[in-house]
């Protein structure tokens, strides 16, 4: 069977993620998984424009989210549900980097495994895939992904300068049928670092 997306992108180094990362990124077709996640908005009242306008998930604690992630050759797509709030992108691999389209926009990721966990640091954002935007505009948006007590736990966030924080969620998926388990609390996941 031929690599998913993110074994080719990260060769040796996928291999070394732990278990619940590794099975998240290793599906081949259509795959569900749930759990819940915190979501906290920006204060400012521009952030907040942002982040209507980029289809964000709205400010909440414990919020059921599922996410269905579809891979085939062409790349996968991810369709998350925050409550009904619904945000799919379509990611794909290009030079080396991971491109994520979200609406317009287009970001491109180089991702890193560091201490058991997984890093996209955004390296590039253009519009409609052909204008490219200022990469200091987005020097602090990114993602963290790691295991913890078994689980897949997440962070994203983005932070823009002047504006202050567009979104930052965090939370834990499982296996769609394992999601049923015991709530318990989401721990804080390390912030994204650029690489070094």
């Amino acid at each position: 069977m031929s690599p998913t997306l993110f074994q080719t992108l990260l060769g040796a180094p996928f291999y070394t993620l732990p278990d619940a990362v590794r099975l998240l990124h290793s599906s081949h077709g259509r795959r569900r998984m749930a759990g819940r996640a915190t979501i906290d908005g920006g204060s400012n009242p521009l952030a907040r424009l942002c982040a209507r306008i980029a289809g964000l998930p709205r400010a909440g604690n414990d919020v059921p989210v599922t996410v269905e992630f579809i891979a085939d050759t062409a790349g996968e797509r991810w369709h998350r549900d925050f409550a009904g709030m619904r945000m799919s992108s379509q990611l794909r691999a290009r030079g080396g980097r991971l491109l994520e389209r979200r609406g317009p926009l287009q970001f491109r990721f180089l991702l890193h495994v560091n201490d058991g966990m997984l890093f996209w640091n955004t390296a590039g954002v253009r519009l409609f895939g052909i204008l490219p935007l200022p990469s200091w505009l987005f020097a602090e948006v990114g993602c963290c992904e790691r295991e913890h007590e078994g689980r897949y736990e997440f962070l994203v966030e983005a932070v823009l300068p002047l504006i202050g924080r567009v979104v930052r969620y965090e939370g834990w998926l499982l296996p769609d049928d394992d999601a049923d388990t015991p709530d318990s609390p989401i721990m804080p996941v390390p912030r994204p670092e650029p690489i070094p």
